[in-house]
């Protein structure tokens, strides 16, 4: 081993090559080159040679290989020092001639040295100096690529298995420091000058789900149709079977007849139980995969609708539940039996035509209540719906604001209000259904008085003898059948106008959608951000919020909004991060309008911490990665620190892995807070908005909420802070004033407040406006 180590040391001395200089006296700098070099050589073949006899023992092994592997690196970087390292001031001679030049003194020359001799002299190097190293890169996660000349390479991911092959060629660039000219530059965080391209999964298409799942409905029902009318047909063994009986088994005594009479109308009877349970089975799977095709994108238009309203879209979640309801009831059975009503019609009508005007009479008679029915209800029950709705609303507010209730004693008032819109609904609802009981009674009625007249009227004529007992028995029974699905259709009038009117909604939700619009692939934003004359009235109010509110950052500046309260800063706060569209004006980032970036694309470049925190019920890691499962750890890592909420979670018994409830237990006010500042920064985003970040925090939260602005400053993300506490003040670097919703001062931070101190100065007047 100590023959071993003075091998290391001799070939680790050569180093000293990247810090010394070549010999003057050399004849040429290939040959001093290859003098160098060879001595090198000479000193790894005899570390190989040594470390090859040593006897093979597990210790001399891992020797042998440390040996090994330190000789290469020595040889290696020693090669490399000598090719970089700057090379001494040398007079230049005029070439001699052959005759007069001197031959060089003699130096003993391994045989490598004397090869590398009789290569070609080159010209000289120039002196530069040693290229800039790579920062190091993580160590659960390192990639060694091959050379960029290969179209394909091999990317070895460090202690996570084998090899993974890897397109170069497709790759998007690895930490935003990209040229152009690069295909793989910017593509990490979209810093680059390149900016790799957004890669976005399918287009959103909900016209496309709305048709799939009605396809579904649509076909699946063409397979109950053809079983109802199966079914239908089996309903008339039993008035057959009636028939016989009455008119031949108990005219001709046969025992036979009636037992295979019997036997065949047991098998219908059955076949016919066996088909409607098929039916509906289809029915509810047809309800089922109704829900699967429909329920995400009705809860993803909803969330995209509740920008632009009160979030009365997210209660059309309800109304697809109502639409499968329907698919499951009796009232669809009724829908579906009535086509086959004239089949009946005219089933009694071949046993005689008297008969069969009598029920169609009937029949028509039932189309006019049907039709009163639906007129003289209609309106109570869009009442009653609309009541209902607003009363869930404010069920859902009750439940979002439970602490607030309990506390202040609000239960009576907060229960009136719901209690009032629900007075309403049922008020409405009683109404219409009390027209709607009595159009069903005069059906029933009807009903009955013509099954009545059926058997009078059947019974003269069989006294005259045109028709048998049997014949006038089943033809009330059939006309019953025929009958019925009218019934039917009026007592469930009300499910049926319910959920058509659910359809409608659910349909004009999906189709008008703007998620519907695909937008452009736009490289990440790097974090220019213009606000250009934004006007915001909100409907179906006239206040003015906002009134010709301009401004431009850059890319890594900071900004800080200040102002009374009501003056427009909250709300100026969600038009920069899309959550509010300005009546008028435009809010750009990277020139483009905030309306025409991808929807996902966007929310995924960007950061934003509200002025009311909200956790979602998970880990604390769940909520730092925004409820994403396509990510990895270090990101989260890497958040967290950036947000400098990292020891927070450290301290919790648990960590990242700290259950969150949907209030937010058990993490305090300040806390719940700072992960959320850390959701904000999760991603790399280019752009954050800061929404009164420290109205919960103590003075440690402070404090790590201003390195946290630093951290981004010095990341270069643009960021926009709405605060009230002088504190922020000096972690930014212009200042925007807010008054009554027009800007009063804008300019650098330094300028403002000193405008703001002369102003306060001068007995509070208004400091004249300034542009930084």
């Amino acid at each position: 081993m100590n023959q071993m180590s003075k091998q290391v040391f001799a070939a680790g001395s050569a180093l000293d090559l990247r810090s010394g200089s070549i010999p003057s006296a050399a004849p040429s700098e290939a040959a001093t080159a290859a003098l160098c070099i060879s001595t090198i050589d000479e000193a790894v073949e005899n570390l190989r040679r040594l470390s090859g006899a040593t006897p093979s023992s597990p210790s001399a092994d891992r020797s042998k290989q440390t040996a090994q592997i330190a000789a290469s690196a020595a040889a290696g970087t020693a090669r490399a020092a000598i090719v970089q390292a700057p090379l001494p001031q040398m007079t230049v001679v005029p070439e001699a001639s052959n005759a007069e030049a001197a031959p060089p003194a003699a130096v003993a020359q391994s045989p490598a040295a004397a090869r590398a001799a009789e290569a070609p002299v080159q010209p000289p190097i120039e002196a530069r100096a040693a290229p800039e190293l790579p920062p190091e890169l993580p160590k659960e996660k390192t990639e060694l690529k091959s050379s960029p000349t290969m179209p394909f390479g091999k990317t070895i991911e460090g202690e996570r298995g084998p090899i993974s092959e890897t397109d170069r060629r497709l790759r998007t660039g690895g930490g935003g420091n990209g040229k152009d000219s690069d295909p793989g530059g910017g593509g990490g965080g979209g810093g680059g000058s390149g900016g790799g391209f957004h890669k976005r999964s399918e287009p959103v298409n909900f016209a496309a789900s709305l048709s799939r799942g009605m396809a579904a409905v649509r076909r699946n029902m063409i397979v109950v149709m053809m079983f109802t009318i199966a079914i239908n047909v089996l309903l008339l063994a039993i008035p057959l079977y009636l028939f016989q009986i009455s008119d031949r088994v108990l005219t001709s005594r046969s025992i036979d007849t009636l037992v295979m009479l019997s036997i065949a109308v047991l098998g219908a009877v059955l076949l016919q139980a066996f088909m409607d349970t098929i039916r509906r089975f289809i029915l509810m799977r047809t309800a089922v995969e109704l829900e699967v095709q429909l329920g995400a994108p009705i809860l993803s238009a909803a969330a995209r609708a509740s920008l632009h309203g009160s979030g009365k879209d997210y209660q059309t979640l309800q109304d697809l539940q109502l639409l499968r309801g329907f698919l499951t009831s009796g009232t669809l059975i009724a829908f579906l039996d009535a086509p086959l009503m004239p089949f009946f019609v005219v089933v009694v009508y071949f046993v005689h035509p008297h008969l069969g005007i009598i029920i169609m009479t009937c029949c028509a008679v039932l189309f006019i209540i049907a039709y009163l029915n639906q007129k003289f209800t209609a309106r109570q029950f869009a009442e009653s719906n609309g009541y209902l709705s607003r009363a869930n609303f404010h069920l859902d507010s009750m439940s979002r604001n439970s602490q607030i209730i309990n506390a202040m004693a609000m239960i009576p008032e907060a229960v009136k209000m719901w209690g009032r819109e629900t007075a309403g609904s049922l008020k409405s609802q009683v109404e219409a259904q009390d027209r709607n009981i009595i159009f069903s009674g005069i059906s029933k009625a009807c009903r009955m008085i013509t099954q009545i007249t059926l058997l009078g009227w059947g019974a003269h004529l069989s006294l005259s003898g045109e028709l048998t007992g049997g014949m006038v028995i089943a033809s009330s029974i059939i006309s019953g059948r025929a009958l019925a699905p009218i019934e039917g259709a009026i007592e469930g009038w009300h499910q049926f106008n319910r959920s058509a009117s659910a359809y409608g909604r659910i349909k004009s939700l999906l189709l008008n959608s703007p998620l519907n619009f695909p937008r452009l692939r736009l490289p990440n934003p790097e974090g220019r951000l213009d606000v250009e004359r934004i006007l915001f009235v909100p409907p179906p109010q006239k206040k003015v919020i906002l009134n010709g509110i301009s401004f431009s950052l850059k890319k890594g500046e900071s900004l800080a909004v200040i102002g009374n309260s009501g003056s427009g800063k909250t709300t100026l706060g969600k038009m920069l991060v899309g959550s509010i569209v300005p009546t008028s004006g435009n809010v750009r980032l990277d020139l483009m309008d905030l309306r025409n970036w991808d929807q996902r694309q966007f929310g995924e470049s960007i950061g934003y911490l509200p002025q009311d925190v909200q956790l979602f019920p998970g880990t604390i890691k769940a909520n730092i990665c925004r409820m994403r499962d396509d990510i990895e750890d270090h990101q989260i890592y890497e958040a967290a620190v950036l947000a400098d909420v990292h020891e927070l979670i450290a301290s919790f018994p648990q960590g990242y892995e700290t259950v969150v409830a949907a209030d937010g237990a058990p993490l305090s006010g300040g806390q719940k807070q700072r992960i959320a500042l850390a959701r904000a920064f999760f991603g790399n985003p280019k752009f954050v908005v800061l929404d009164e970040p420290n109205s919960n925090l103590d003075t440690q939260g402070e404090a790590a909420l201003a390195r946290a602005l630093i951290h981004a400053k010095k990341q270069g993300i643009t960021t926009v802070t709405i605060t009230q506490r002088p504190a922020l003040l000096q972690c930014v670097d212009k200042i925007l004033v807010l008054k009554e919703g027009t800007v009063a001062m804008f300019g650098e931070r330094i300028e403002v407040l000193q405008a703001l101190s002369k102003s306060n100065g001068n007995g509070g007047q208004q400091a004249p406006r300034i542009q930084g």
